[in-house]
């Protein structure tokens, strides 16, 4: 915990520094507005842990009240440090080779000109990244499979991924994402980690008063809703997290497995935040998957976007999330370099499928900017000479 909270005070603060000095030469700050901007940057460096500190004391009202400010402003901090830095470096490549080429100091366009700018260009990217959090899309996959029985023509499953139900996501976000999700009809429905986020209390978790899980519970889903849990649920204290869990609907697979009786078999495994360890144990998934026939389509749930070697190819379809999609560009690529496989469906080698949900809903700033939400339809098909069969 210590460890976490120096690093993420350095680099929040360092973020807040160069942010800072930026704005100051932008716009020629008086004395007193140089003040008022440092105190106010020195509070919101310190807002996300007085979150957490009223979300643990249970003091619900004072936390909403600390997290739309402050994570609103961590959105555009980051965004105004990455243009600023994108900017800054053009600017310096820009300098240097007019200056060698030239052999003289280059006109050029003057800092303040490109601090104003970078400002402009963030606070409209944040308006757009704050709308288009709620813009949900709907990826569509289909996947053709000799592995259903000749009684079941096409099967849907619907993936919701990183919800993260909790402070800043409430009734109205979590009503536009039921409604896609059942405008798209499920026969199963996946949630692939993170419905929750924050503290929950158990009597409000398993309550069937609870509107969130009464809301994400009324969805029909005739074959079942399956969950795994993810490095939030262990953050969010898992026994509550597998109640809320339950109370919406939800089969949570703790390295377990379940065989379906329209042919498919689904995997859940642990997100290792959950075991505490640095990485997931390879010899719990391995023997579930060595212990499902290869008759039945099989589907692995896996919170983060991983494939073991020992696992490729044991499986039909892996979903995943985790990730985001970065989030808030550019992140994404930050992300790349931790968790290669890109969001999306990707086939291995050895023919087993991924698909990474970009996730439904946001964690920390209520924003998106170019990694929209999205609920993931897949259609597993009977191939054409099954249904000739059949007939």
């Amino acid at each position: 915990m210590y460890l976490f909270l120096i690093t993420f005070l350095s680099l929040y603060g360092g973020m807040h520094c160069y942010a800072f000095v930026k704005l100051r030469d932008a716009f020629r700050l008086l004395k007193q507005l140089r003040w008022f901007l440092i105190l106010w940057m020195v509070f919101m460096t310190a807002i996300p842990l007085l979150v957490r500190v009223a979300e643990h004391l249970t003091m619900e009202k004072t936390a909403l009240a600390f997290a739309w400010p402050g994570y609103l402003w961590m959105g555009f901090i980051f965004i105004f440090v990455s243009a600023h830095f994108f900017a800054d470096l053009i600017h310096f490549f820009y300098c240097r080779i007019n200056r060698f080429l030239s052999k003289q100091k280059p006109a050029g366009i003057s800092s303040r000109t490109i601090g104003r700018a970078v400002f402009i260009i963030a606070v409209c990217a944040s308006v757009y990244a704050f709308f288009e959090a709620g813009q949900i899309r709907s990826e569509h996959v289909v996947i053709h499979s000799a592995k259903l029985p000749a009684s079941v023509s096409k099967l849907r499953i619907v993936q919701i991924s990183d919800v993260h139900i909790g402070l800043l996501l409430q009734n109205s976000r979590l009503q536009r994402i039921s409604t896609e999700i059942r405008n798209a009809e499920p026969d199963i429905l996946i949630s692939t980690g993170d419905l929750v986020d924050g503290k929950l209390n158990r009597d409000d978790a398993i309550s069937a008063h609870n509107p969130l899980a009464a809301l994400l519970a009324s969805i029909p889903a005739p074959s079942g809703k399956f969950a795994v849990a993810g490095n939030h649920e262990a953050y969010a204290g898992l026994p509550q997290a597998v109640a809320f869990t339950g109370a919406a609907g939800f089969t949570m697979l703790r390295n377990q497995s379940i065989h379906l009786t329209n042919g498919v078999t689904i995997t859940g495994i642990d997100d290792q935040a959950v075991s505490g360890h640095k990485h997931a144990d390879p010899a719990v998934e391995n023997a579930l998957l060595t212990s499902v026939s290869n008759d039945s389509f099989h589907l692995l749930l896996k919170h983060r976007p991983e494939i073991l070697p020992e696992s490729d190819g044991r499986f039909d379809l892996q979903l995943s999330g985790h990730v985001h999609g970065g989030q808030i560009f550019p992140f994404n690529f930050l992300v790349r370099l931790k968790h290669p496989i890109p969001c999306g469906t990707t086939t291995t080698g050895k023919g087993s499928r991924i698909h990474v949900s970009r996730g439904t809903g946001t964690w920390g700033p209520p924003m998106r900017l170019l990694a929209p939400p999205e609920i993931t339809i897949i259609d597993i098909i009977s191939p054409p000479q099954n249904l000739v069969n059949k007939r």
